[in-house]
């Protein structure tokens, strides 16, 4: 048994159908993606969606062939006005897994299409009614640790309002003037969702202040429609939609779970952005260690320079009567060896200009053989170019010749001569 407050809610909402959307909705609905966003959604379980009118072809090509026989009527719509809506009836994945699932579902819905049909206006204003067997409900899954599908039903049809046309002033018989000369059914979304206005007990319209109507919504009014057709159809252990609730279509359990998810997410984002900021942190402190390491090392160096540069300075006395310069034993070896190795340096630096001088010329001279190579080499380039596969079958054929020629064998003066030896 599904974990659940013993609490089962209808949920019944409408939505209009706009522009691009329509595609996206008749791609969802009909199952023709390849792929879906939607991660619940078990493409193996699609063979089990049931419809309960099957589309004859696209909704737009539904929508212009009822306008093309003048089922319907877009007379006095604004060209980008609405012309689909769409119905989508569920109640909380739990009834269902508690009541056996799928097939206590397929009959429940067949019971929904029917109030469907009467909220529509008539089943042929109805384009598609398919219900989804395919939708996995993550968050009973996590909660029950097994699979539960959520299973709904989406009704799409075009919004009609039946309208009266009358014959108008200038028409020459005064006596129809006013009466009634067509109904039509019209496409109108806003019309076919008005509000309404609220009665009291004794069926009277509600006066708010001002004396204004009090205004039912219409979508409120689709919950009560739903929900009674239901209870009618024998499906008794159900209750409305909670008004105004984000919860309609789950129970508490669900409810409570998916709260706790979106905390957890929360909290999981928080956790990655701090430790984001701890690495960030630690690289930085890093990278300056590291430059502090190289600017010891810099000083470390120029303060080793400076002190031999000082040290030679500083070496030798000068006599006071000849004024000859007098080193010790101490500066002499360190003097030498000062002198040794720049020597050594000049020497190795001298080396080195030598190779770079030699390879520049070994350089220069390669480039002047491939010159000449190319130039030597540019008839039989562009021969090729022109003739390619003459080209290719002449210095084939001359190769076979080569090939074909006897061996050249050594004289056999010359074979007597090497045994001597």
């Amino acid at each position: 048994m599904a974990r659940n407050d013993g609490v089962d809610r209808t949920s019944a909402r409408n939505r209009a159908i706009k522009g691009k959307d329509v595609k996206e909705a008749q791609e969802h609905n009909e199952r023709e993606k390849e792929a879906y966003s939607n991660a619940d959604i078990v493409p193996e379980r699609s063979a089990l969606n049931v419809h309960f009118k099957t589309p004859a072809g696209s909704y737009e090509q539904i929508f212009d062939e009822l306008l093309k026989n003048k089922v319907i009527s877009t007379r006095g719509q604004r060209a980008d006005g609405v012309h689909f809506d769409e119905l989508v009836f569920d109640v909380n994945s739990a009834y269902f897994h508690n009541h056996g699932g799928y097939a206590y579902a397929k009959q429940f819905y067949a019971d929904a299409y029917k109030a469907a049909v009467d909220i529509v206006g008539g089943e042929e204003f109805i384009v598609s009614a398919v219900m989804h067997a395919d939708e996995r409900n993550s968050a009973m899954l996590e909660a029950l640790g097994e699979d539960v599908y959520h299973y709904h039903l989406h009704v799409v049809y075009i919004p009609v309002v039946e309208k009266q046309i009358l014959w108008s002033k200038r028409y020459k018989d005064k006596s129809l003037v006013g009466t009634v000369k067509e109904t039509i059914m019209q496409v109108s979304n806003s019309k076919k969702w008005e509000s309404k206005p609220a009665l009291n007990e004794q069926g009277q319209p509600l006066r708010g202040k001002g004396n204004k109507a009090v205004l039912t919504p219409s979508y409120s009014i689709l919950q009560d429609d739903f929900f009674q057709a239901i209870r009618a159809a024998g499906y008794t252990d159900v209750q409305r939609g909670e008004r105004g609730s984000s919860e309609e279509h789950l129970t508490v359990t669900q409810f409570k779970v998916m709260k706790e998810k979106e905390r957890l997410e929360a909290v999981t984002e928080q956790l990655a952005q701090t430790e984001q900021a701890l690495l960030d942190t630690t690289a930085a402190a890093e990278k300056q260690e590291q430059k502090l390491e190289a600017l010891q090392k810099e000083t470390k160096t120029a303060k080793t320079i400076a002190l031999s540069v000082q040290d030679i300075e500083a070496m030798g006395k000068p006599q006071k009567f000849t004024g000859n310069m007098v080193l010790t034993a101490s500066e002499c070896v360190t003097l030498k060896n000062y002198a040794v190795k720049g020597i050594m340096a000049s020497a190795e630096n001298k080396k080195l200009k030598t190779k770079l001088a030699d390879a520049s010329r070994s350089a220069e001279i390669w480039k002047k053989r491939f010159e000449e190579l190319q130039k030597k080499a540019q008839p039989y380039l562009d021969a090729l170019e022109i003739a390619s596969e003459k080209v290719r079958a002449f210095l084939s054929a001359i190769l076979a010749r080569g090939k074909d020629a006897p061996e050249h064998k050594p004289s056999d003066r010359r074979h007597q001569r090497d045994m001597e030896l």
